[in-house]
Formats: structure tokens, sequence, C-alpha cells
């Protein structure tokens, strides 16, 4: 009802509908930096890393709206009408996500609402978890020896209700990124076995990625769940599926400060211990 009393009255402001990134405040785009500069006002995710929430203006107004698994701390609805509302009583607002606004953001879903509330916006992209966390893993998403494609998919849905193209997914040659699968590591596990991807299929879950907390546990198909409990394990947290993952033990180039190198093996010999 709010939104509707609104209408007619002409937007003040404009949102803008920003990636943030994978969390390392150094690949945010120069166009993110300067509009988060600028804001009046931020509604930012909860995957958004602290250095990049201190950038923004001591003087904006910051209002935390990001989702968790079992902690929602703000319906997809309540985000629409702050969005608008805002609109109309500030100049710049920010809609600050973690990744890209668009791969699993809803940041579709938000534009439209500003659309039918006749809001200007912009859109500026971010760089994806899929493309930082391989790229801080070492684990190249393709490769012509290895994948000749890559999917991305999220696992954090009723599987039951909307059922998963897993003959789709279980193509060898392709590589397969999975967002928000942790809790659902077994139904995965099994409907990508299932469907014929071979038990001994390499599997990664990197967590924290980009950052200094990142973590990389790697290990098989057929473990993937037990890797996902790892007592270790803390989130957000990003599986990669496929033959590239096998690459990780010689590409790694990033190495959080004050950790020794990771190595493959000890990560399977961890998992197996759990």
């Amino acid at each position: 009802m709010e939104i509707l009393s609104l209408l007619g009255q002409g937007a003040k402001g404009k949102v803008w509908l920003v990636g943030a990134g994978p969390g390392d405040v150094e690949l945010l785009t120069l166009k993110a930096w300067r509009i988060l500069k600028s804001a009046d006002a931020v509604l930012y995710d909860a995957l958004v890393s602290q250095d990049i929430l201190d950038l923004i203006p001591k003087d904006a107004e910051k209002i935390a709206v990001g989702k968790r698994a079992g902690k929602h701390s703000a319906a997809q609805d309540e985000i629409n009408q702050l969005l608008v509302t805002k609109a109309y009583t500030r100049k710049n607002v920010v809609r600050l996500k973690g990744g890209d606004p668009f791969i699993f953001g809803r940041g579709g879903e938000e534009l439209q609402t500003l659309v039918e509330a006749g809001v200007e916006f912009e859109v500026v992209p971010g760089i994806t978890a899929a493309s930082g966390t391989s790229a801080y893993a070492g684990i190249p998403l393709t490769h012509r020896d290895y994948a000749q494609g890559v999917t991305f998919i999220t696992g954090h849905c009723q599987l039951e209700s909307r059922p998963m193209d897993w003959q789709g997914y279980a193509n060898p040659n392709n590589t397969l990124v999975v967002y928000m699968g942790i809790l659902n590591a077994g139904i995965i596990r099994q409907g990508l076995i299932d469907a014929g991807r071979s038990p001994q299929t390499p599997v990664a879950i990197v967590s924290k990625a980009t950052t200094q907390s990142q973590q990389c546990f790697i290990g098989q198909l057929d473990s993937l769940e037990q890797l996902a409990a790892n007592p270790q394990l803390q989130m957000p947290a990003l599986m990669i599926i496929g033959e590239v993952v096998a690459l990780a033990d010689s590409l790694n180039w990033f190495q959080p400060k004050g950790e020794s190198a990771p190595d493959t093996a000890d990560a399977a010999k961890i998992v197996a211990k759990v």
C-alpha cells in the first residue's frame, strides 16, 4: 500500500543496483566504488564484506537486508518496498549485492518493482562468486583438456517441487558450479551419481573466497556430503564439481596471510576423519 501511495509524486532519487563482487575489496569495479562513495542510502546483503561496507560514507543510511539460510533478516517484498520508499526520499540509493546482482541475486525482481513504481535505476555488474572463487582457488572453470563448458546452478531451492536437470548436469565435460548448495549436498551428490556422473569426479568447496579467511576443501563427488559437513567450513561457500578441480593443486596462487599452502591430499585426509 505504501508503494501505491507514493506513485504520482515523482521519485526524488535514483537506485543503483551494484554488484560488490565475491569479497576482496580490490575486486570492486571503479564504477561500483564511485557510486558507493556518493550514496545517501545503502541496502546491503549479508554476503558483502566488511572492507567494502567500510567504503560507505559515514553519513549515509545503512540498512542490512541480507539473507542467510534459515536466517532471513528481510522478506523480498520488504526489500522491494524499501527500495521504492528510499528512492522517494533520497538522491542516490544503492542496492549492494554480493557477487553479481543478476546471477542468483534477485536483481531482476527488484528492478521490476522499480519499473512499476516509476523509479529511475542503473545496474553496475560485479564479479560473480563463481568467477572470483574459481580464480582464487586455482580452478579454471573451462579448460580445453578438461571442460568445454560450465553451468551455474543454485542448490538452495525446493528440490522436490522444482526438479533439477541431473541428466544435463552429469556431462563429464562440463564444470558445475553450485551456489547455496551446502545444505543439500547429499541430494546433489546422489542426483549427479544417479544421472551417471562418476563418483570419483573431483569436487571442491571453497569457503569465504577471495578473503584472508578463504579455505578450500577438496575431495570426490562421492564424499561431497562429508566435505559439506566439515566443521571447519564457514559460510559463504561455493561448490565446484568437475575435472578442472584436479588443477587446483598446481594452479593455486592465492594464499591467505598466516596460513601454509593448502594441500589437496591433506584436505582429503581431513574430510576422511569427519
